[in-house]
């Protein structure tokens, strides 16, 4: 399929039926497999390639997988239950305690918590940088125990677009890898590997499903990344002893990153999503590049509206050629960025929730990036555990308001808008 467009790979990537098998991806809704001997059984934990249980590997999922990686242009990959474990194995595969990484400040909520806190408390440190400062400065971060750098290609629910080739330089001065997650944009209008990135996370909960039906994520690796070149990487490159002393940048090559997470992580903390839940990712992933392009083009449109509406105090979308990262999103993403606009109303908080309130077709949800149009206040609701200090280092202010546009006529969406603001 390498020869052939992405929408092309959106429908038919990964599963071709041969002759006689179902048209449409199977589900392998089994926990367990059967082999006629027992020594077949036992090459399996020897990491020999095959299925003996779903909490490591299942078909289905394998297959999402690599329709996935072959959208992203990625080497190997491997699906999570949700977008929060796919951003933990990412670090964590390469990450112990006493290591360190830096981050973006501005990404979504839960995974600032996820960093702040939790991985805290696994002796792992962090260190936030503005995504918007210079390499000096940013380089000023680093620490000798300094392992990984993580960022969002469009920052939840800020919008900022991270300058992907200047991280990737500075991870890569420090011989670390850069891991991006790339959810909003979706390798329809960007694909990080081809800007230096080095690891790829999606929430699939979002714009790759599309209907808000099930949540799930998905870790992939470009196979670019020399893990052996300075001794940083012991997980990777010396003997895990829980695999009879397997190692895996020697033993999978280009694999081994995808392996690790696969043989440790998926097998110790079991975060592996059912194959029912990995057959409508799939189904969602058939019309990725027809929703995302509308998406784009409804949202644009809004955004123009907004931005020309006497009600509206501020707007914030990378498509706006007044938006600060106009520049970044042409470079990064010339065909669209993403469906999700952050505006503030005139009237502070208590406009936006009445604003909010009066809404009837938009839906007020804890949820993004699907085909329905939903709006969220997120210093209410998806930021409420971070302190004033820690939401302005998220670019998420008291009066934000975070809309993500659907596939509806944008007509009536704008319609909606406005008769929500004559309330106001």
């Amino acid at each position: 399929m390498s020869d052939y467009s992405i929408e092309t790979k959106c429908v038919q990537g990964a599963y071709r039926p041969k002759n006689g098998e179902p048209r449409v991806m199977p589900i392998y809704q089994s926990t367990t497999y059967k082999y006629d001997t027992g020594e077949a059984m036992a090459k399996l934990f020897d990491l020999e390639p095959g299925y003996m249980y779903t909490r490591l590997a299942n078909p289905t999922n394998d297959l999402v997988a690599q329709k996935i990686t072959m959208l992203e242009g990625g080497f190997a990959g491997v699906l999570t239950s949700s977008g929060q474990s796919a951003n933990f194995f990412a670090l964590i595969n390469i990450l112990g305690a006493g290591d360190h990484f830096i981050s973006s400040a501005t990404i979504y909520g839960g995974t600032f918590n996820l960093f702040n806190v939790t991985m805290r408390k696994l002796g792992i440190d962090v260190t936030f940088v503005d995504p918007n400062a210079d390499e000096d400065t940013i380089n000023a971060a680093f620490k000798p125990n300094t392992k990984a750098v993580f960022g969002e290609t469009i920052a939840n629910p800020s919008l900022d677009v991270l300058d992907i080739e200047k991280f990737a330089k500075i991870a890569h001065s420090h011989g670390v890898p850069l891991i991006i997650d790339n959810t909003f944009p979706t390798p329809i209008n960007c694909r990080p590997f081809e800007f230096g990135a080095d690891i790829v996370t999606h929430s699939t909960t979002k714009y790759m499903e599309g209907h808000a039906t099930i949540i799930g994520g998905a870790v992939i690796d470009s196979g670019n990344f020399d893990w052996e070149q300075n001794g940083k990487f012991p997980g990777l490159t010396t003997p895990d002893e829980s695999y009879h002393g397997a190692v895996y940048t020697r033993d999978f090559g280009k694999a081994g990153y995808i392996t690790k997470i696969v043989a440790q992580l998926l097998r110790d903390y079991g975060s592996t999503p059912s194959p029912q839940n990995s057959f409508y990712l799939n189904l969602g992933l058939e019309t990725l590049a027809l929703r995302v392009e509308r998406h784009c083009q409804n949202a644009q449109k809004i955004a123009e509206y907004l931005e020309a509406n006497d009600k509206i105090a501020w707007v914030n979308y990378p498509g706006l050629p007044s938006n600060k990262y106009y520049g970044l999103a042409q470079k990064y993403m010339p065909n669209g960025t993403c469906g999700v606009i952050s505006f503030g109303v005139k009237g502070g908080r208590e406009a936006a929730e009445k604003f909010m309130n009066g809404l009837r077709l938009a839906a007020i949800v804890t949820h993004v990036a699907d085909a329905r149009t939903c709006v969220l206040h997120p210093a209410s609701t998806t930021h409420r555990q971070l302190g004033d200090k820690e939401l302005i280092e998220c670019g998420v202010s008291a009066d934000l308001i975070r809309l993500s546009v659907g596939i509806e006529n944008v007509n009536d969406i704008i319609a909606d808008i406005e008769q929500a603001l004559s309330s106001i």
